[in-house]
């Protein structure tokens, strides 16, 4: 079961969508928005969903403002931009400002559902020709990603050490003795301050510089693992 929002002032274009995401989602749950205010309002009224596909141009958008906004308050919802315009500029705009991928509109429905499967999976989609604009996550060197990590407080960073290490939200809360509710707080700023939005990317910009739990972390987890 798939949770999705389509946002997007085109009726048309919105039955459309539909229709891809009855191929790509089994079951998917589907909502409808037609500016930025009726997003934010049905974000708030329903909690999560899985995916969040916005129109570029739509109202209450005005370009990257809405996404910005949406990537704000929702640092774990994936946002993918819907555009009937596509440069590389543009789609390097959108990754730069939180995107969690860039879907034309002018893309085969195939094209477009395999996609969608590929952001609910953790990655970023990027229309094949327009490859040269590489994902925020990608294109900047090492050592801006740990200069993100660097933004972590102490506990934050003990919490990214035990989510790379695969560990759950309740076992988290264990080992530290916090929370759920902490925890899913923590995993909130840490997605905001390393720009991603899943765990699975901070997993790998994690892994892409070797972070690794620290020895007493990475015993505590092993414990865990052990405890029945």
């Amino acid at each position: 079961m798939g949770k999705v929002l389509i946002a997007d002032d085109h009726p048309l274009v919105r039955d459309g969508l539909r229709t891809v995401l009855a191929v790509a989602l089994d079951r998917c749950e589907l909502f409808e928005a037609s500016d930025l205010d009726e997003v934010i309002r049905i974000i708030d009224r329903e909690g999560d969903f899985d995916l969040i596909l916005l129109d570029l141009n739509m109202p209450g958008n005005n370009g990257f403002a809405g996404l910005s906004t949406l990537r704000a308050r929702y640092p774990s919802l994936p946002v993918v931009m819907v555009s009937a315009t596509s440069d590389r500029q543009l789609v390097h705009e959108a990754l730069r400002h939180g995107a969690a991928g860039f879907v034309p509109k002018s893309l085969p429905r195939g094209q477009i559902a395999q996609a969608l499967r590929q952001v609910l999976e953790g990655d970023i989609y990027i229309p094949s020709d327009l490859t040269d604009a590489p994902p925020p996550t990608q294109s900047g060197e090492d050592q801006e990603i740990l200069r993100r990590i660097d933004t972590l407080t102490p506990q934050q960073r003990k919490v990214l050490e035990l989510v790379v290490a695969g560990r759950l939200n309740k076992e988290i809360a264990f080992e530290l003795d916090v929370t759920e509710t902490t925890v899913k707080a923590h995993v909130s700023a840490i997605l905001q301050k390393m720009r991603v939005f899943s765990r699975t990317q901070a997993v790998i910009l994690a892994n892409k510089v070797n972070f690794a739990p620290s020895p007493g972390t990475a015993q505590a987890s092993a414990r865990a693992a052990a405890t029945p």
